[in-house]
């Protein structure tokens, strides 16, 4: 692990990290303090006053959750075959896969729109959860692989000569050694999901189905754009993410790191 000893490499490395941080710290204090502008407390207030808030937080928490168990069971299986398994034209498939990366979730709005009035989950929250699962996997997938390839191949040989099968290997030797990435792909996918603005906006039409990305449109209108409280709400929405962060930094930190290298 790279380590600065001396005094002055210190004073440069603090110096390096303060200046790269202050540019993504300055939009937070602005977004903060326009939230404080005016009536100051009182913006959440009116924000945490919404009747809809507490349904809109337990949908974008549905969708969230749904979406999480959906990108970590796909990915890990993805991530240990590509890794571990002998599979024919595996790489050939793999970067298949990295090439869904290329396609902004814009583009995929029409053919997407289409696909879920035919089979019918227009309006539910499938037609949200579905597509955002899908979007996020081919990242997961790389940075998860390349976790696994760390894990030394002579654990799951040791555990085939104990008798143990490929799927008994995989869940009691190799999902314990890959918490770090797991801990990453959860806080990564939720940033991703609670987010997301356009999916909910088109696939979902009922008012009981809106998510907390809707609460700004409450203080939008045509006469109105109150701009202290749309940051008061955005303020309230980061909770969630900031909280999961906080308590899954040290495995993030490991997990992410591990996984972008191999």
């Amino acid at each position: 692990m790279f380590e600065v000893r001396t005094l002055g490499g210190k004073v440069v490395l603090q110096i390096v990290i303060t200046l790269m941080v202050i540019p993504f710290v300055f939009p937070l204090v602005a977004m903060i303090q326009g939230s404080l502008a005016g009536t100051g407390w009182n913006n959440y207030a009116v924000v945490l006053g919404i009747s809809q808030l507490p349904l809109f937080f337990l949908n974008s928490a549905i969708i969230a959750a749904s979406v999480i168990a959906i990108v970590y069971v796909c990915t890990m299986l993805a991530a240990f075959g590509f890794s571990k398994l002998h599979i024919r034209g595996k790489e050939f498939y793999f970067w298949l896969l990295l090439a869904a990366l290329t396609l902004p979730e814009v583009v995929l709005i029409t053919p997407l729109f289409v696909t879920t009035t035919a089979i019918g989950i227009y309006n539910t929250y499938w037609a949200v959860i579905i597509p955002l699962a899908a979007l996020q996997i081919p990242f997961t997938v790389l940075l998860a692989r390349n976790f696994m390839d760390g894990v030394p191949d002579a654990l799951i040989e040791a555990a085939r000569i104990d008798g143990a099968s490929t799927w008994k290997a995989f869940r009691y030797i190799v999902l314990p050694l890959t918490s770090p990435i797991a801990a990453a792909l959860v806080v990564l996918t939720l940033i991703g999901t609670w987010n997301d603005y356009l999916m909910p906006l088109v696939f979902l039409q009922s008012s009981s189905l809106q998510t907390i990305t809707q609460v700004p449109d409450f203080f939008i209108s045509e006469f109105s754009n109150d701009q202290t409280k749309i940051l008061a709400a955005a303020v309230i929405t980061a909770i969630p993410e900031v909280v999961a962060y906080l308590l899954l930094q040290r495995l993030f930190e490991r997990g992410l790191s591990a996984g972008a290298l191999k």
